[in-house]
């Protein structure tokens, strides 16, 4: 029910803290209605405000003579690959969701990711992911990695979007969690890429496109920020459901306004649907909105204005027609059978103004409600954990012998069996790695490597983390993260361009959980500094915990790079029998995190655990 004026306990179930109600009181003058609470605790929860660690990403390099948007600018990043052209690619989490609902949750993590491509003008080339999973032995996580997987290859399929690679990594920590992370690589005009704006453009139309709206997804941005809990199950209203055709007809509509030059600006409704659209194309343009929901084309009866503005039903877009090309809009999506309506206008007055049954519903400055405006910055308290000690003490020599009778073989079969050394192929095989006949190195190699059409250059890609070592280490976890991505890149033959992020981590407010993040934040920087990569953007994901415990640190890296003449990729496969095989670089064994000492039995005086 929608209320007037709310109180502190509203706020605190919303997930704001006393200061943050009392902060968004001095910003309104007044105490927020229901509505607004919501657009508040939606936009200024950790999924949209990135509040307890845009501090730390802030010390990673972005700068870069090829970059064309930094991190943060624009839905994703973008550089320049010569030619006129430019690659677009980003990686995000739909981790929660994945956890109470495997099949929706995964799928539209695909949806959402390819959604901010396309956006940006971009047609999707490839897309990966990197999955985070409990034993498969235990039948609810075989469960949930059957269902993810299938959800991830139905919407990606269904797309026509070719898989190129990624990864799954197992272990007891993510049995509650899953981790599902997706990438998509995009490939543009320099002269066809459109921002997420109001252009400053007083007057100008706003148009929702797409999809209806519905009750699916409302609190989904606010339930990602949130440690899962037994209760979580019965949260599958903040699950949002996916329509892949649906995504298909949005795509082509969506680049064939953008390639007819018809939009001053265009943003994907995604986390906070309505609420984050707005606020973040009208902020970037220094303008407001004035939006009727009464015109927002509902597929249920009875929504209210909280709801509305809350929803994340899938397959919809916020769009600012240049003037006089309206027309030319509606009928674009007309033609692709999607819905194209005019909901409200943009106004100069930077404020949000949100209208419904004729009455005013919510009145919010727009840059009180965005990252790098007036949404909240913190830096919280962190401790080293005391485990780390132990890590830091143990030596090689404490493992006494390889168990007793066991010989080489024995021990090689063990690993080679083992859940996260043995074949991929019942994954990858569900995957069209074919379509779009862009193929050369596809996934269950090292980095995956595609043809970009209309040219003899070839786009590489990869997604990489070794989460137990990064729970060991998580300084040179992140750090060998960023070098395997780069090294799965560079022996395709192509050169490493750049770097997307997506940072699972634990809840921000316990110390030991920060520690890990603020670690792995500098490994990682360090890493990108000495390899001359930027960080063009990402995503973080913290909560990542259930009742049993938190997930190892998983600060997964996704790298795009480029081979100039495709025609000289190179795969890992000897092309004949009888040639010399070498290990190129300093060759310095280590059994450190390794699956060696996962899975092999032994008598050890010490064996790291998540105790």
């Amino acid at each position: 029910m929608e209320k007037d004026v709310v109180s502190l306990q509203d706020a605190l179930e919303h997930g704001l803290t006393a200061e943050e109600f009392q902060k968004i009181q001095e910003i309104l003058g007044r105490i927020p209605n229901s509505t607004e609470l919501g657009i508040f605790s939606a936009m200024w929860s950790e999924h949209c405000s990135y509040k307890n660690s845009i501090l730390k990403l802030k010390t990673l390099p972005t700068s870069s003579d090829k970059l064309l948007a930094k991190a943060g600018e624009e839905n994703a990043g973008a550089m320049d690959i010569g030619d006129g052209l430019a690659v677009v690619f980003k990686i995000e989490s739909h981790n929660h969701p994945t956890a109470v609902e495997p099949y929706q949750g995964a799928a539209t993590g695909v949806g959402g990711i390819m959604r901010d491509i396309f956006t940006m003008g971009a047609r999707p080339i490839v897309s990966l992911n990197s999955l985070r999973f409990g034993n498969p032995d235990e039948p609810r996580n075989r469960y949930l990695l059957s269902r993810a997987v299938k959800g991830i290859g139905d919407y990606g399929n269904s797309l026509g979007i070719a898989v190129s690679g990624g990864e799954l990594f197992i272990d007891e920590c993510f049995s509650k969690n899953p981790l599902v992370n997706a990438m998509t690589v995009g490939i543009v005009r320099h002269d066809q890429m459109a921002s997420a704006t109001t252009g400053g453009q007083v007057g100008n139309a706003v148009y929702i496109v797409g999809a209806t709206t519905g009750r699916d997804g409302i609190h989904g941005a606010s339930f990602a920020s949130k440690d899962l809990s037994k209760e979580s199950e019965s949260k599958r209203s903040a699950v949002q459901v996916g329509d892949p055709f649906m995504e298909k007809l949005l795509m082509e509509a969506s680049l064939e306004a953008i390639q007819k030059g018809l939009l001053i600006g265009i943003q994907d409704m995604g986390a906070a649907g309505i609420s984050c659209a707005t606020s973040e194309m009208s902020a970037k343009g220094k303008t407001g909105m004035k939006i009727n929901l009464d015109l927002v084309p509902f597929r249920e009866t009875g929504m209210n204005a909280y709801e509305a503005m809350l929803s994340e039903s899938q397959e919809r877009m916020l769009v600012v027609p240049k003037k006089g090309k309206e027309s030319e809009l509606v009928a674009i999506f007309e033609k692709w059978n999607l819905n194209a309506v005019k909901i409200g206008e943009v106004t100069a007055d930077g404020l949000i103004e949100i209208y419904m049954g004729g009455k005013l519903k919510a009145h919010i400055p727009a840059e009180s409600l965005v990252l790098g405006g007036g949404a909240p910055r913190y830096e919280r308290e962190t401790k080293r954990p005391s485990y780390l000690d132990a890590v830091k003490n143990w030596k090689p020599n404490s493992i006494l012998d390889i168990t007793p009778g066991a010989n080489t073989k024995d021990v090689l079969l063990n690993i080679l069996s083992s859940w996260n050394v043995c074949s991929r192929k019942p994954i990858t095989e569900q995957y069209d790695s074919e379509v779009g006949l862009v193929k050369l190195i596809g996934p269950g190699l090292d980095g995956g490597l595609s043809s970009i059409p209309d040219t003899n250059k070839a786009l590489a890609t990869a997604t990489d983390c070794n989460s137990r070592y990064t729970y060991l280490d998580p300084y040179k976890g992140a750090q060998f993260a960023v070098c395997e991505a780069a090294r799965n890149v560079y022996v395709t033959g192509a050169t490493p361009y750049g770097v997307t992020n997506n940072l699972n981590f634990a809840n921000p407010y316990i110390p030991e959980n920060y520690y890990m993040f603020s670690e792995c934040i500098r490994g990682m920087g360090d890493a990108c500094r000495f390899l001359g990569l930027p960080v063009t953007g990402g995503n973080v994901s913290f909560y990542n915990e259930s009742p049993e415990g938190p997930i190892f640190p998983t600060p997964t890296i996704g790298m795009v790079g480029i081979l100039q003449d495709k025609k000289k990729f190179l795969s890992n496969f000897p092309k004949e029998a009888g040639i010399e095989l070498a290990v190129l670089g300093n060759f310095r064994p280590s059994l450190g995190g390794s699956e060696y000492l996962k899975k092999i039995p032994r008598t050890s005086k010490w064996e790291y655990s998540r105790d």
